[in-house]
């Protein structure tokens, strides 16, 4: 019998990055309260986010594998100062200014659980981003086109984002997509799941 896999997310991009797997799979949506509780570093924040994003999902479905995935930014010097999903173009548009010709970090944390075995692991992969300096037309341009509200940092690398950028710099670039997946398969090798 097949174990079930379920990615507990809302999140289209993390869904097209998991159909790369070509692994049969089902999402389910967490409700968890995404606010910080005092973390002092972006890690820590990203870290609680997913633990208990795939916890609350593994309890409801102890037998499943389930994958939760979190992401947090922040800029050069500032780790305790996090940034969020815009959720409007006015507030996407301050954010890529205030990211216009600085180096943004992401701290991308995943958590893979299955209650039944107990078995539990969760990291934090990084990923950094170099943006070049860009004008308030351009921010305005990408900002109408792309639509990146429910992104950290204001942007879709997988898309148009890439133009914003004079750098990219890490290990897994879907790291930055908000989904580390070289992680991920090394830990659904170890619990048998065939990838490829």
């Amino acid at each position: 019998m097949n174990t079930q896999i379920i990615l507990a997310s809302s999140s289209q991009t993390r869904k097209d990055l998991m159909d790369r797997l070509k692994i049969q799979y089902d999402c389910v949506v967490p409700e968890i309260d995404e606010s910080p509780r005092g973390e002092l570093h972006a890690d820590d924040l990203a870290h609680r986010l997913a633990f208990e994003k795939a916890n609350t999902i593994a309890q409801k479905f102890p037998e499943a594998i389930v994958i939760g995935s979190d992401q947090v930014a922040w800029r050069e010097g500032a780790p305790d100062i996090f940034i969020g999903k815009p959720l409007s173009e006015d507030k996407a548009i301050r954010q890529l200014q205030a990211n216009s010709d600085k180096i943004v970090y992401f701290s991308t944390a995943l958590s893979v659980q299955q209650q039944s075995t107990g078995f539990e692991q969760t990291l934090v992969e990084h990923y950094k981003v170099k943006f070049r300096k860009l004008s308030l037309a351009e921010i305005e341009r990408y900002v109408a086109i792309d639509q990146p509200l429910h992104c950290a940092g204001s942007f879709k690398c997988e898309s148009l984002g890439i133009s914003l950028f004079e750098q990219m710099i890490g290990h897994d670039q879907t790291t930055l997509m908000g989904l580390p997946m070289i992680q991920l398969c090394q830990i659904l090798r170890q619990l048998n799941i065939l990838v490829p």
